[in-house]
């Protein structure tokens, strides 16, 4: 059976998607056989010690767990003390964007390509001992949740009643009622649509769940980073003007030719269907607010290219990069390309690294000026630099 196949319990691509993609929960028993978690309780605390890199610790009182009371969230970076302060159970460190610093979590990541990469968001990395977890609650997104360490009861349901637990700091359900219920051992793992509401709790101590979640950006935040797009690239920056304005006896009603203006103005912004491929390939490769790239070492072109040569490149693991009918967007800048260098893009953009082999082509000519360039940003690096 196949990698994918395996992964989404014997069922290829195809039928995932057709019969459980935003349809409906599927819960896989030995998801990715004998999976060891890559990461230890310590090396996850390290993760979130680190200021760039989002974690926070949730602790909960199970006494008051259905009164705002009952919660707290504290927002990293941490230091050990917040560590050893801690009760014996009943708390959950969430460390998220796993997959920007390390490999494996990018590797975890690439095995599930078959879902578009610009509906890929990242890797989070839950632990817990007993008892630890969020509360049941619901996410507007995807999710496939992966366990790497310990066993973890999932509760489930698809229930109307999404009221909330007033000033809780989380977006915990006030109300919840199990329809489903398994415990996951590392290995398998829970496929769960938008908007099912759920609850995981750790059965056991060193309890590590690994989240797969994806994109789900709301049309209001579209619409509005498209229009600032358009703005951007085309709207004129005319001031509102009347020099028609006639005397007014209501000044404080807003008038019809006031919202006429309005509407004129406003029907300047251009915008066409084929602009929204390129907005979205830049949208979508977009780096989150906390990521920061540290530039390369700077090297001569020409050194550039017999190192590229000998040894190939990889993107930084913090690096998206797409592409639309022959436009190429990495971390959300346009990247002008001639046709000849299409297919040895689509190469990086989807496997992430060229090989040697493939950077001896004599298509590379024409796109080392702008590897070196992305080089020297840290947005991608030689393969001897690459631990």
């Amino acid at each position: 059976m196949s990698p994918a196949r395996t992964l989404l319990n014997g069922l290829t691509p195809a039928q995932f998607m057709a019969e459980y993609w935003q349809k409906k929960p599927l819960l896989i028993r030995g998801a990715i056989p004998d999976f060891e978690s890559f990461l230890s309780p310590e090396a996850l605390a390290g993760l979130a010690c680190d200021a760039e890199v989002p974690a926070r610790l949730i602790q909960c009182d199970p006494q008051r767990a259905q009164s705002a009371a009952g919660w707290q969230v504290t927002q990293g970076p941490f230091d050990d003390d917040d560590f050893t302060r801690l009760p014996a159970k009943d708390w959950t460190l969430l460390v998220q964007g796993i997959n920007h610093v390390l490999p494996e979590a990018q590797a975890l990541l690439s095995q599930f390509n078959f879902i578009p990469t610009a509906r890929l968001d990242d890797v989070m990395v839950s632990y817990a001992p007993t008892g630890g977890g969020v509360g049941p609650h619901i996410d507007s997104y995807d999710v496939f949740l992966l366990q790497g360490a310990g066993q973890r009861r999932w509760r489930i349901s698809q229930q109307t009643d999404l009221r909330l637990i007033e000033g809780a700091p989380l977006r915990i359900l006030s109300h919840f009622v199990t329809e489903q219920e398994w415990v996951l051992a590392p290995g398998d793992m829970l496929y769960l649509p938008p908007n099912v509401a759920h609850w995981g709790i750790a059965e056991d101590d060193d309890c590590m769940t690994y989240s797969i979640g994806f994109r789900a950006p709301a049309a209001r935040e579209l619409a509005i980073e498209f229009l600032d797009a358009c703005r951007q690239e085309g709207l004129p920056d005319a001031l509102y003007r009347d020099p028609d304005l006639l005397p007014v006896t209501d000044a404080a009603a807003i008038s019809e030719d006031m919202v006429n203006h309005v509407a004129d103005m406003l029907r300047q912004l251009p915008w066409q269907p084929t602009q929204l491929g390129p907005f979205l390939g830049k949208y979508f490769s977009e780096p989150k607010n906390y990521v920061v790239f540290s530039p390369n070492r700077k090297l001569s072109l020409q050194k550039f290219s017999q190192r590229v040569q000998a040894q190939g490149v990889v993107l930084d693991l913090q690096t998206q990069m797409l592409h639309w009918q022959g436009q190429y967007f990495i971390n959300g800048e346009h990247v002008t390309a001639p046709a000849e260098a299409a297919a040895v893009l689509n190469v990086l953009a989807n496997h992430r690294q060229l090989a040697p082999a493939l950077c001896q082509n004599e298509t590379m000519s024409v796109l080392m000026p702008w590897l070196l360039e992305s080089y020297l940003l840290g947005y991608l690096h030689l393969a001897d630099e690459i631990d």
